[in-house]
């Protein structure tokens, strides 16, 4: 049942607990405790998902770090970073892959050097700038 109430609050974030009841035979009740939980697990989250572009964010890009030591510390420093979109330790070509939001070329260019090239143990970055986003999906997983 669990993974029905995703799949309805995939379809739409807001949603109510009764609808979703009704579509997959729970009470509103019942509905209400299953989505708590799994938020209290962190199995999901309701969340406003934008487009950048759409809200003033023109430059996105990926960004591929190696680190000498420890990787843990780097990838900290960069989860704690406002631009920064989600982090991943990687095996492979680099350590790290850190996805960015920035307003503009410049903020990126200044993120790069000011910010991440500077945190201790970051070996070489690469840049890969976003010129189209052909897809993106939050439904995996559920079917």
């Amino acid at each position: 049942m669990s993974k029905q109430i995703i799949e309805q609050l995939q379809e739409d974030g807001r949603r109510s607990y009764a609808t979703i009841g009704r579509s997959i035979g729970l009470s509103e009740a019942a509905v209400r405790q299953r989505v708590q939980r799994m938020l209290d697990a962190e199995v999901v989250q309701i969340v406003a998902v934008t487009d950048p572009l759409q809200v003033g964010f023109r430059r996105q890009a990926m960004i591929g770090l190696t680190v000498e030591g420890d990787i843990a510390p780097v990838g900290d420093a960069l989860a704690a970073m406002d631009e920064v979109a989600y982090v991943v330790t990687t095996a492979g070509s680099f350590d790290l892959l850190a996805e960015v939001v920035c307003e503009d070329d410049d903020d990126l260019l200044t993120l790069l050097s000011d910010r991440i090239r500077t945190l201790p143990g970051v070996r070489t970055t690469e840049t890969f700038v976003y010129l189209k986003l052909n897809k993106q999906h939050y439904n995996w997983g559920t079917r």
